[in-house]
């Protein structure tokens, strides 16, 4: 049977599921727009992803999330998703092998608390841009009071913009630096074994790439970052990248 992948819509073309896609699961998608994922999320028995301190009252409702009808459950969280599927899907491709899930998953934590430090200034503002008028309102809202600001002046400027953008080149440079770590026999972090680690480092870059756009100065230069690590290792996955 047919997954049903839930999602955020976006104005911007482009997106990568490539998880499902590189375990060749039939899948759909259904687009839900950011004031109604806590609802839907709800009606569906899918629980917050984020419960603790600083979440919204009732925890926070987030997506991508699936429903799988060959076994009834509805999911929600990137992480929790994989790990379903490679449970339930054994005979798929393993996102997970050699048994290094510990080791994935705290990769792949520790590449978020690293490249989240700075980062956030310049995307947020962005991101209002990319999305249907459905969510712009809901999203401006939610993300002022988290910044406490108008999102039009969360982006630096002048010489606090060059420092901040340097940090986020450094951060990438840490990440690029456990990469070169694996042999120099690949563009994965297992060297030419594809596994959850890429795909959440792909998957969070080439969302960069989709709110920026192909052709801007943000993204030119992010190519060009750690000798093209990021470029290299989104071409690598670029045949997982379809959009069901």
């Amino acid at each position: 049977m047919t997954i049903i992948f839930y999602d955020i819509p976006s104005t911007a073309p482009g997106s990568a599921w490539y998880c499902l896609n590189y375990k060749r699961i039939p899948y759909r998608t259904e687009w839900v727009e950011y004031p109604d994922i806590k609802k839907h999320c709800q009606e569906r028995g899918i629980g917050p992803t984020f419960i603790e301190p600083g979440a919204p009252e009732g925890g926070l409702y987030t997506l991508p999330a699936i429903h799988d009808p060959s076994t009834g459950i509805y999911l929600a969280d990137s992480l929790a998703i994989a790990e379903y599927l490679e449970k339930t899907y054994p005979d798929t491709p393993l996102v997970f092998p050699d048994n290094t899930a510990a080791l994935q998953i705290g990769f792949s934590r520790g590449f978020h608390r690293i490249v989240l430090e700075a980062l956030p200034e310049f995307i947020q503002p962005a991101v209002l841009g990319r999305l249907d008028p459905a969510s712009q309102e809901f999203f401006r809202r939610t993300r002022e009071e988290d910044f406490g600001m108008k999102l039009e002046d969360v982006l630096p400027q002048g010489e606090k913009g060059i420092e901040r953008w340097a940090k986020v080149n450094a951060d990438f440079g840490t990440v690029a630096d456990w990469y070169d770590r694996n042999g120099g026999k690949g563009p994965f972090l297992l060297g030419e074994k594809l596994s959850w680690g890429d795909m959440v480092v792909a998957g969070f870059t080439v969302w960069l790439r989709i709110i920026w756009g192909e052709d801007s100065a943000e993204w030119k230069e992010i190519e060009t970052w750690h000798n093209g690590r990021w470029k290299t290792l989104l071409d690598a996955l670029e045949k997982y990248s379809a959009i069901h």
